[in-house]
Parts: C-alpha cells; sequence; structure tokens
C-alpha cells in the first residue's frame, strides 16, 4: 500500500464510502506512527468541488433541519447525527488541508494530518453512541454549506486556514461548552463525555491554524491580525457571531485584540434566528 501522504489523502477525499475515509486516515496513522510517509506530489490535485461525502445523509439547506430538542429521544438522535456529519466533514477539510496545499513545510502535513486522525476519532465515537440509540450516520438530512468554505477557499492556503480552522472551527469553542452543561443537566455523561474530548481536542486545531496562518502571512511579510480581519471580510462579509469563549480562544492563539474586534464585528452583525 501506498505510503505518499497525497495518494492517501486523494483515496479519503475521493470516495463517498464512509468506511474507506476511516480505513485511509487509519492507514496513514499507522504510517505516521511507523515508516512514515513520503511527500512526492508529482501529480497536482483534483479540485475540491469533486470532493466525494457519502451518498446518505441527504445535503439539504440548515434552514430545513428540524429543529434538536435534547430532553427527547428523537432529538438525542437529531442532535448525535448533526455533530456526526461535522466530526466527518472535518476529516475532509483536515485531509483537504493536507492535500491541496502543496510546498509547505513536512511540519505543516504532520499537524493537519494529526489532525485528520483525531476527527476520525471523533467520529467514530460519535457514531457509537448513536448506535447505542440503534442509530446510524446517514439516516437523517444534514447541513450541505459546511463544505462550501472550502471550495472557495481551494485556491489560497491563507484563506483556508484563516476561514475553517479559526472563524469555523473557532466557533465550536464558543458553543460546545453550554451544550456539556445542558447534557450533564440531563444525566447524559456518556455523550457530554465525548463533547468534552472533541473539545480538548478542537483548541488544539484551532491553535494549529492559528500558527499556520501566522506562518504564511510571515513568509509573505503580511500582518496577521489585519489579514484575519480582511479575509473575513471578503469571504463573510464581516459577518461574526457571539458570544465568544475567550479562554478558550486565547488557549488556541487568538489575541486580545483580534477578541476585541470580533466582539465589535459579532454587535454589528444582524441577528441571525436560532
Amino acid at each position: 500500500m501506498s505510503t505518499n501522504l497525497f495518494e492517501i489523502a486523494e483515496s479519503c477525499l475521493y470516495t463517498p464510502s464512509v468506511e474507506a475515509k476511516l480505513e485511509a486516515t487509519e492507514r496513514a496513522a499507522l504510517a505516521f506512527r511507523g515508516e512514515g510517509f513520503s511527500l512526492d506530489d508529482r501529480l497536482p490535485p483534483k479540485p475540491a468541488s469533486e470532493v466525494r461525502f457519502p451518498e446518505r445523509p441527504e445535503l439539504v439547506d440548515p434552514r430545513h433541519l428540524p429543529r434538536r430538542k435534547l430532553t427527547t429521544r428523537a432529538g438525542k438522535i437529531a442532535f448525535l447525527h448533526a455533530v456526526a456529519h461535522i466530526e466527518l466533514t472535518a476529516i475532509q477539510l483536515a485531509w483537504d488541508m493536507v492535500y491541496r496545499f502543496r510546498g509547505m513545510p513536512r511540519a505543516f502535513y504532520n499537524d493537519w494530518l494529526e489532525v485528520a486522525i483525531e476527527e476520525a476519532y471523533h467520529f467514530s465515537l460519535v457514531r457509537g453512541r448513536l448506535k447505542d440509540f440503534d442509530a446510524d450516520y446517514g439516516q437523517f438530512p444534514a447541513h450541505r454549506g459546511l463544505w462550501e468554505l472550502a471550495e472557495e477557499t481551494a485556491h489560497d492556503v491563507k484563506a483556508r486556514l484563516a476561514l475553517v480552522p479559526r472563524v469555523m472551527e473557532a466557533r465550536g469553542l464558543d458553543v460546545t461548552p453550554a451544550m456539556i452543561d445542558k447534557l450533564d443537566a440531563l444525566g447524559d455523561d456518556a455523550t457530554a463525555n465525548i463533547l468534552r474530548i472533541i473539545l480538548r481536542d478542537e483548541v488544539g486545531h484551532v491553535a494549529r491554524g492559528t500558527r499556520w496562518f501566522q506562518y504564511v502571512c510571515n513568509e509573505q511579510g503580511i500582518d496577521p491580525v489585519t489579514e484575519y480581519f480582511d479575509l473575513v471580510e471578503r469571504y463573510l462579509r464581516g459577518a461574526v457571531r457571539g458570544p465568544f469563549n475567550t479562554e478558550l480562544r486565547r488557549a488556541a492563539g487568538f489575541s486580545d485584540l483580534e477578541l476585541q474586534r470580533l466582539k465589535g464585528m459579532a454587535s454589528e452583525s444582524p441577528a441571525r434566528p436560532d
């Protein structure tokens, strides 16, 4: 079997099979922990728009997803399914970071491979919890917008690093603690503990995004803070959502200046329905 990291990434990204994605990630993990992998990039990456997701779940506009009440069995299953989809997409996002952006230091590929491995672990934990409820990933519709930002930033590693780890994933640092508290209050220790593992690892994922975003900006002679907000404005039209978990965001590399500016932007953003 190939230990070329780009070939393994391609085999993961361009198959619709969940099991094949997990197997490719495990194969890469074994190579990473063992004899290592090569970074031979003779073949250019395929388009991000051709990356495959499973045939199920059906991907729909988020407005068409049902509201999830954790106090009911059906609501708990729907919640877990939504988290599973986020984690499956996170596997794709981490592998695409590895696959799409060539010519970076080897440490960059080590970092994002480790993220892919952790996201696959998260997915397996959530999927296992779904099975405790006699359910499985793919049974319900899921959010189709999670991959769109990856396609929009496929041409620019700087934009990808700013917007995926430091916007999309960073939002999880803000909202997951409240989910854990609610599950604790409901006595669902099993689900709460899975979210604790995810939250712990996501701080590290966002921190990697911060570190590599700053690296690319420094290589290009660009101020990282100015560039970050320019990219948020360009791709998201400045729409950011608070409140922010300042403690976790600081742990993930956000500066006080960035947090202050984000809070100001969130207060100016139009309110969105929950």
